[in-house]
């Protein structure tokens, strides 16, 4: 069983940065992938990253490609996105996940809460 734990969200100006962490219970979290996904008011969820148990691997969903970093510290049991040149079009409740490798919401066992993001023009 893994509980997570969402922060970091909040109010930013376009062009802005915001950190997202995910703390996990559990000493299983180094064995899962981790995710994050990400919905707007009216929208289907979306993928916006994952990362392999070991954080060998990562997968960016293109929207968010080049602007976006996933990244994770296992003797933290926590997973991180580092959000920059933020869009109005990024708003959103973000929320991360462990399961498997995957940008398919249906992979992954265990959903945090998730925390709000917002970003004004």
């Amino acid at each position: 069983q893994v509980q997570l734990v969402e922060s970091g969200g909040g109010l930013v100006q376009a062009g802005g940065s915001l950190r997202l962490s995910c703390a996990a219970s559990g000493r299983t979290f180094s064995s899962y992938a981790m995710g994050w996904f990400r919905q707007a008011p009216g929208k289907e969820r979306e993928f916006v990253a994952t990362i392999s148990w070991s954080g060998g691997s990562t997968y960016h969903a293109d929207s968010v490609k080049g602007r976006f970093t996933i990244s994770r510290d296992n003797a933290k049991n926590t997973v991180y996105l580092q959000m920059n040149s933020l869009k109005p079009e990024d708003t959103a409740v973000y929320y991360c996940a462990a399961g498997v490798y995957s940008d398919v919401a249906g992979s992954y066992d265990y959903w945090g809460q998730g925390t709000q993001v917002t970003v004004s023009s």
